[in-house]
């Protein structure tokens, strides 16, 4: 509520500061408060030409054009002060009624002889300007997003560079806000080793009004929900649950180091806020309050079958005839040479003669249609393969990313039935999401210190998967995504380069990335 109240004193505030700039300037007050002729009186009033309406109009720039506004505003009265341009810029919304109110009179800028500043002045104006209105396009309108994996290939590509929606579902309240801009948490040249943010304040979770709700088989960008604690060695590369999991607690907390690749890295263990997590994108497959379940690859919502993305992809298992070029074959299809350097891994490990390679299903078909190819067949991975490895890592649960669920999707105000079979499934959500305390004393579930069988859960959950379907760490690994987890909605590549060829993909140019 109190963000909301923020938001109307803001519009409200620079109403008010118009009305009484207008009037200082000779104006009508009352053309401050109608919309888009306010912003061309205005215009008028700081003495800039008919460009400034075209810039108005231009989604991001227009956030820019306003904020420089303001500034011109402050020169028509004459107020060059560094600091006091620079507190017009960020709070915009207290500045206009100041200068309303206070003695400062207008002064045509026709009438106005330039004020001439220093070139370091000038140049220190513009990145303070700058900045400011970058950190609210980035964090409130826009942000570009670079695919580092091949997790939603063959959809979206590594090497892909995305133009994030903040207003797609609304943007979000920052709740970290002590941090370096521009930066998300780490600084740079530090290996990842000294966080970008202070946590001395934490603001709740709020989101603005948005454009749409997420719907099923958008392309979703989320703050990692495994990512609470991360060890730096790893990052988001490898969870640090995993890592307890596997080594241990008490040895993960207390090593120094820890082997990444063929090298020991320096470890440090860190709490990181929800808006300080890393950034993932996936496609959102499952809505709060659905059922799902996956029976030999195939999505079940509901019980109805769902469709897989048309450029999805899964393994398939290749086998080629003597003495081909397989690199070669493979590039022409689109696999990466990550994906060919990894099949060969697997082929040396195991002792198999077949390329495990991800494959859509019309590259598959294309791959076995060739008369030097002798197999081409796809992987399924039974239900008792791997279950530890996947959400919820407990015992009973022996299911495989072909073969999972059933599970069901929390919604908020939904009142889950709790028992110690299903427990596994919802405590993360209970203590970590929703911040309350899980004890389990003499076979009873014991919340914030009350016996229970139940939970209403306080948010909307969903379940993201990549499309590279057995290539992705996602909602099969580390479970729901939660509402205030979620930042944006992937629209459109921007640009795109493949890191094999290191050229440009021309065609990928202004796609939409949730056409896919």
């Amino acid at each position: 509520m109190i963000f909301d109240i923020l938001l109307v004193l803001y519009f409200l505030g620079c109403l008010l500061g118009l009305w009484f700039v207008f009037k200082k300037a000779g104006v009508a007050p009352w053309k401050a408060l109608v919309p888009i002729y306010n912003i061309v009186v205005w215009i008028k009033v700081c003495g800039k030409n008919w460009h400034w309406y075209l810039y108005f109009l231009v989604p991001a720039i227009n956030i820019f054009t306003f904020l420089l506004l303001v500034v011109e505003t402050a020169k028509v009265f004459r107020r060059y002060g560094f600091w006091e341009q620079t507190f017009a810029v960020i709070f915009p919304w207290i500045y206009l009624p100041i200068l309303g109110f206070n003695k400062a009179q207008y002064a045509d800028p026709a009438d106005n002889p330039p004020h001439k500043v220093s070139e370091l002045r000038d140049w220190i104006d513009a990145i303070v300007f700058a900045l400011v209105a970058a950190v609210i396009i980035r964090g409130k309108v826009l942000e570009f997003y670079n695919i580092p994996s091949s997790s939603m290939e063959h959809s979206l590509l590594t090497g892909d560079y995305l133009l994030v929606s903040k207003l797609a579902y609304g943007p979000r309240q920052a709740m970290t806000p002590l941090a370096m801009p521009l930066v998300h948490n780490v600084l740079p040249l530090t290996g990842g080793q000294h966080e970008s943010y202070l946590d001395w304040i934490k603001l709740p979770y709020h989101r603005y009004p948005g454009l749409s709700q997420v719907k099923r088989f958008d392309a979703v960008v989320f703050n990692y929900p495994d990512g609470d604690t991360v060890c730096t060695a790893w990052q988001s590369n490898r969870s640090y649950h995993d890592l307890v999991r596997e080594l241990g607690r008490e040895n993960v907390l207390n090593a120094r180091q820890l082997p990444v690749g063929n090298q020991m890295v320096e470890n440090h263990i860190r709490v990181r806020p929800v808006d300080k997590r890393e950034n993932f994108i996936k496609r959102c497959i499952g809505l709060p309050g659905e059922d799902l379940q996956i029976v030999n690859q195939e999505l079940f919502i509901n019980g109805n079958k769902l469709p897989n993305p048309i450029e999805s992809q899964q393994t398939y298992a290749v086998r080629f005839a003597q003495g081909i070029n397989t690199r070669r074959v493979l590039d022409q299809l689109g696999v990466t040479y990550e994906d060919y350097e990894n099949a060969l891994a697997i082929m040396m490990y195991e002792g198999t003669d077949c390329f495990e390679i991800p494959l859509t299903e019309k590259r598959a078909l294309e791959l076995k249609s060739r008369p030097d190819v002798l197999s081409v067949d796809k992987k399924i991975y039974p239900a008792d393969d791997n279950s530890r490895d996947l959400f919820p890592h407990a015992e009973g649960y022996n299911w495989s990313v072909d073969n999972y669920g059933p599970i069901h999707i929390p919604a908020k105000g939904e009142t889950l039935k709790l028992t110690l079979d299903n427990l596994p499934l919802y405590a993360r959500l209970i203590t970590v999401f929703e911040g309350n305390t899980l004890e389990v004393i003499d076979g009873k579930i014991i919340i914030n210190g009350q016996a229970t069988s139940q939970y209403t859960c306080q948010m909307d959950y969903y379940w993201m998967m990549g499309d590279n379907r057995h290539n992705s760490a996602d909602s099969r690994y580390w479970g729901f995504v939660p509402e205030d987890h979620i930042s944006g909605k992937a629209r459109w590549v921007v640009f795109s380069k493949d890191k094999d060829h290191g050229r440009i993909r021309w065609d990928r140019i202004f796609l939409n990335a949730s056409q896919f």
